[in-house]
Parts: structure tokens; sequence; C-alpha cells
């Protein structure tokens, strides 16, 4: 089934190009369904590839899915044009009203700040405790993973001596997870962060359980039963050449940076790197949407009344 995304959205035409379904506004209004309602809170500085990442994957699944794009109300991006935000995004004060099936939180380039020195936590914060009553099921990515953690439990995130950056190899600690339906006992996950967090820090009575880990990288994927929630703290949605795209900008800008870990070949960067996590993100993703409408009110009010 389609994904539905507003008709002039630039991620239509990317989405189109790759052979991913997508469905015209009118199309979706005859079909006598309720389509999922997931919303997007982006963070990310480039917005318009990172609308792109999280709709080709959401748009995979079988189900109809209604993409709704969120952005913090008083921060001013600088680097998406104005007007792409005034046409396709909507604050979260515009949309705190509603109920949705499916909430994701993105990253953002602020990981070595101390998130209470963020201009738009508190902000952030009123987002997180709003998904307890008004969404079905939370997924928090990277720095967004992180925030959460810290807001939820107080699990700290520590400063790394140097990048954790490139591709890295991840063992399944939970083959019976719905979540992690069909994925392999080891695979390769994208990882970009300078800060971390550690499996020692999690509380043994909060409820979380860890999915996914790295010797390299310590967790990446980790799921809580209250809430619905998944904190996934590396960068599984990334295109393939988002870790070449950093690269190359920290070394025009003269940044001291190793070369990205197991990404090219014989770590040749003047070499095509080849994804090797795409599978296992459409699967991550595909599982995430198929627990979701397993679960979900059909009532979307009803949604958090429990």
């Amino acid at each position: 089934m389609p994904i539905k995304i507003p008709d002039q959205l630039p991620a239509r035409d990317v989405l189109a190009r790759e052979g991913v379904a997508v469905m015209d506004e009118q199309t979706a209004l005859r079909q006598d369904i309720r389509p999922l309602q997931i919303g997007l809170l982006n963070l990310m500085p480039n917005k318009i590839r990172t609308e792109a990442q999280f709709a080709r994957l959401i748009g995979a699944s079988p189900l109809q899915v209604e993409l709704t794009l969120v952005r913090i109300g008083n921060h001013r991006a600088k680097n998406t044009p104005e007007d792409h935000l005034i046409t396709f995004y909507q604050t979260w004060e515009e949309v705190a009203a509603r109920k949705f099936d499916g909430f994701i939180v993105t990253g953002a380039p602020v990981e070595l700040l101390p998130f209470e020195d963020v201009t738009y936590w508190e902000e952030l914060t009123r987002i997180f405790d709003w998904t307890t009553t008004n969404v079905h099921s939370s997924f928090f990515i990277c720095w967004g993973a992180m925030a959460a953690a810290w807001h939820f439990h107080r699990i700290p995130k520590h400063t790394l001596e140097k990048k954790a950056f490139g591709v890295f190899r991840h063992r399944n600690h939970a083959p019976a997870s719905p979540y992690l339906a069909g994925f392999s006992d080891d695979f390769a996950i994208p990882v970009s962060r300078w800060t971390e967090v550690r499996t020692a820090d999690i509380p043994p009575d909060s409820g979380l359980e860890v999915l996914m880990e790295s010797d390299r990288t310590g967790p990446c994927l980790v799921t809580e039963a209250i809430g619905n929630r998944l904190y996934m703290f590396n960068h599984i949605e990334y295109d393939s050449t988002s870790l070449k795209e950093e690269y190359d900008r920290d070394i025009a800008a003269g940044v001291p940076m190793q070369v990205p870990h197991d990404y090219y070949p014989d770590d040749d960067p003047s070499r095509r790197p080849l994804n090797r996590w795409r599978s296992h993100a459409h699967l991550l993703f595909g599982n995430w949407i198929n627990q979701v409408y397993q679960t979900t009110a059909y009532d979307l009010e009803k949604i958090g009344r429990s």
C-alpha cells in the first residue's frame, strides 16, 4: 500500500524514482480505510533529505500510512528554506490536539551540548510527555533517543574520545522480538555520533530491553513496553552516501576525521561505498509499522486512554 504525503513534497519525486509507491491525496480520500497516522518530528538540519529517508522506509509498508511533518515551533531552521517549512510542516502546537498511531523523533546536531542547554529543550520535553497520552508508539532516533532516555529514565550520555563513525557489526539479542522478526543474528548499521549511552547505565527496573548491541559502539536498539517506545541510537535510516557526505564535509572544513569504519571498500574514500544495511532498515521499520497496526486502536481518540 502506498504512503500518503503532500503532492508537492520534494521527497515524492525521490521516492517515485526509487519505485516506492506514493499515493496522491485525492486517491487516498477515495479509499474506505483508516490510514495509520504517523508523525515525524524532524530535528535534522537537512530536513528535505531526512523526509525522504524516513518516507522511503515507512512507504515500503503494505499498509496505507499518512505522514505528518512536524517541527519545533520556537526554533528557526538554518538549512531549510522557510517556504518549505511553511508549506509542508506543522508546528507541534498545531498538532498537539491530535492523536497519532506512531510518532518519530529524529536526531539533531546538538549532541555535545548538555540536554538542558539545547534551545528547544523545554518544548521537546513537553513533546516527550505528550507522546505518553497522544501517541500509541514512539520511535526515537540517535540524539532523539538519547534525549528521550534522559527525559524518561535519566540515562546519561557520555562524550567519546573520538567520533563513533562508520558501519559497525551488531548482535541480535532478541530474535523472538516482533521488532526483529526476520533479522539476522549479526548485521551492519551506520553509526555517526560523538556521544554514547551505556548498557550499564540502564536501570534494571526501568522496563527497558536491549534488542541490538555492538561490541564497538554499545547499545543500538532498546524497547520499552510503556508507550510502546523504541530507542534507536544509530542511523539505520541513512542513505548510502550519508556518511561520505559527512566525511567530505569535515575534511573540506579542516576538521580532523578518521575514514568511516568499514564503509568504503578497502577503506579507500575514492571508492564508492556499499550499502550493507538497507534491507535491515526496511525490515525494522516494516516490523514497527506492523506492530503499530496490530495493536493500535481503530478509534484514534482511544489512543492514550489506558
